[in-house]
């Protein structure tokens, strides 16, 4: 039986010359983003048009939820993956 692999995402977008982020966990990573873009993810992502820049994957859903979170609550670490990401991607 095949697993289910999870992912923990950020995405980008430009908000007045500053970068947005957000980041999310899924099992269906292009779904996810496509939902975002068409205005149908998280309230806070709606009206803008995002990019992948980051994402990490795991075998259950119980270890992306807690690395989401840690993501989320790292403002370091977020700061960190988007500032080598973007410059590494040619971002915006």
């Amino acid at each position: 039986m095949l697993k289910k692999l999870y992912y923990v995402y950020l995405i980008v977008t430009r908000k007045n010359k500053k970068l947005k982020s957000y980041v999310g966990y899924t099992n269906n990573i292009k779904k996810r983003i496509f939902l975002h873009n068409k205005g149908l993810g998280a309230k806070s992502t709606r009206g803008y048009q995002w990019k992948l820049l980051y994402k990490k994957k795991f075998k259950n859903k119980n270890l992306a939820m807690k690395y989401e979170y840690y993501l989320k609550k790292n403002k370091k670490l977020r700061k960190e993956i988007k500032d080598k990401n973007v410059i590494e991607n040619n971002y915006f």
